[in-house]
């Protein structure tokens, strides 16, 4: 069985998490503003109470987007600096489905919208159909206003759940959309104890890639904007 490190810096909250043996050890903290500072002692934390050494690491993964581009691209330069020296593949996982899979394990959810406030009045959203810990993405990862948002047509009838920051803007969401969703859990984030997960069974797969071809999503190409 592989021994993945996954480690986020997508959102105001900070993680790190080892898979080994099919068992998580993880640390998570919201702390905006300071990744840089709390990312690598929580490496040496989370390794050092699984028991292990960072050879003994048979990959890395990291919350490769969509989320905040400053902690995106601090994240991608400490996991792909590990992976360079380990001389280990490189994993890249969804910060959307990373908030799905969240849902799904902890509430038991079936369909999630997970939605990350991309600030400039847009969101990050896809939106999953989860059955016993698989995910499958049923509405494509993009970004928009809040109000261009709609539920996947052929599951209207589903009993949705939002989930992440994007839900803060219930108010400029549409009124259908407001109607399909049964709960909604802003204040969730992406952690990377869920990313592991993912990459886990992605690495298994045969999904490792070399360090320097796994880059951040950003969804928006426009990373810095100026108001008029």
């Amino acid at each position: 069985m592989s021994t993945l490190l996954a480690l986020d810096a997508s959102s105001s909250a900070c993680s790190c998490a080892v898979w080994h043996k099919g068992e998580v050890t993880s640390r998570f903290a919201l702390t905006p503003r300071e990744h840089t500072r709390r990312l690598m002692p929580m490496i040496d934390e989370v390794l050092a109470e699984a028991g292990l050494q960072p050879d003994d690491l048979d990959a890395l993964a990291y919350g490769r987007g969509p989320g905040s581009f400053t902690g995106l691209r601090i994240a991608a330069g400490v996991a792909q600096g590990l992976a360079f020296g380990l001389d280990r593949p490189l994993l890249g996982v969804s910060t959307l489905e990373a908030l799905a899979l969240a849902a799904h394990r902890r509430y038991h959810l079936r369909y999630v919208i997970p939605a990350l406030d991309a600030r400039m009045n847009e969101i990050y959203v896809a939106a999953y159909h989860c059955q016993d810990g698989s995910l499958n993405r049923v509405l494509d990862e993009a970004v928009m206003p809040p109000d261009r948002l709609r539920v996947p047509s052929d599951r209207q009838d589903a009993d949705w759940c939002g989930v992440g920051s994007g839900w803060t803007l219930w108010e400029a969401m549409p009124t259908l959309v407001q109607a399909a969703l049964s709960q909604r859990l802003p204040d969730m984030q992406p952690d990377a104890a869920d990313m592991v997960r993912l990459a886990a069974k992605a690495f298994d797969a045969g999904e490792g890639q070399a360090a320097h071809e796994v880059i951040p999503v950003y969804l928006r190409d426009q990373v810095a904007w100026q108001k008029r």
